[in-house]
């Protein structure tokens, strides 16, 4: 494998706001934007567009995780994501590849990726760990109790907040004991990961609790499905993914509030101005 690029870390943005990781799926059937990136050259010119409005990383993914989703081939994933990936990387974004496979994950770091971002914490395929090590890259690991198929299924708390929290304290240091250094793991909640819309209110109401882990916490709430219910009648049809932005820079302002390192997004500019109210109001005589 050839040596990724190296990035300052932990990153940080100038400005002391959260870190923004703008996402690009090169995928037919995403919840979030229905395809619209899936040819590389789309895919290529939204990430530029991502890093002109202020994205510090550019999360290029080729599997959908909405709920029900099947997964592509290993070749159809890299067919998908590594053009994307190079181009990127060449035009100097700091690029992280959603990824929960391990060879796609070292093919991308290959073509230039800086992170690896693995929605199963590194659960689903063995060999993630291992060569996340060996390559010394940052890791985000996503609290994970199956694969899309399946995984609401597994949405079953007696204390969603308590249970996450060990979750993934437990997978952090697991991930450290495979050779992970400690200081180069973000954890993510995993929000609508097995998780139903009660379970993510409680995950937001309780993010200080997840931020006293001893590692970095990125927010990734996106016009999830359960932002689409706001507003909404009980029984009624959620808003379409494009019209939850409002609704997502609502919790970029309560993340950045609470201190967590980075949020993830599919909107930047209206992610970065909310996160720039909550410093005013908090910085405000």
């Amino acid at each position: 494998m050839s040596t990724p690029p190296t990035v300052a870390w932990p990153l940080r943005r100038s400005d002391g706001l959260p870190v923004v990781m703008g996402v690009v799926n090169v995928t037919p059937d995403s919840f979030s934007d229905g395809g619209q990136w899936f040819e590389p050259s789309a895919a290529i010119e939204h990430g530029r567009e991502l890093m002109s409005q202020g994205a510090d990383i550019v999360d290029v993914g080729g599997e959908s995780t909405r709920p029900g989703a099947e997964r592509p081939s290993v070749a159809e994933e890299r067919r998908r994501v590594l053009p994307v990936v190079t181009a990127l990387a060449a035009a100097g974004a700091v690029v992280s590849v959603d990824t929960m496979r391990a060879e796609v994950a070292a093919d991308a770091l290959a073509a230039g990726a800086a992170i690896v971002n693995d929605v199963s914490g590194g659960m689903a395929d063995p060999e993630m760990a291992g060569m996340v090590a060996e390559a010394g890259v940052p890791f985000v690991a996503m609290h994970w109790r199956g694969h899309s198929a399946d995984m609401q299924s597994r949405a079953v708390y007696g204390d969603v907040v308590g249970e996450v929290v060990a979750e993934l304290s437990r997978r952090a240091d697991e991930l450290v004991a495979a050779g992970i250094a400690a200081d180069r793991i973000v954890l993510d909640p995993g929000f609508g990961f097995a998780k139903l819309t009660g379970h993510n209110w409680s995950l937001l109401r309780g993010l200080d609790r997840l931020l006293a882990l001893d590692h970095p916490i990125l927010v990734g709430t996106s016009r999830k499905t359960f932002l689409g219910r706001i507003g909404v009648p009980a029984g009624g049809q959620p808003r379409p993914p494009l019209d939850r932005d409002p609704a997502t820079a609502a919790t970029s302002m309560h993340a950045a509030r609470l201190g967590a390192w980075g949020v993830r997004v599919h909107h930047i500019p209206s992610t970065l101005d909310a996160m720039r109210v909550a410093r005013a109001i908090q910085e405000a005589q």
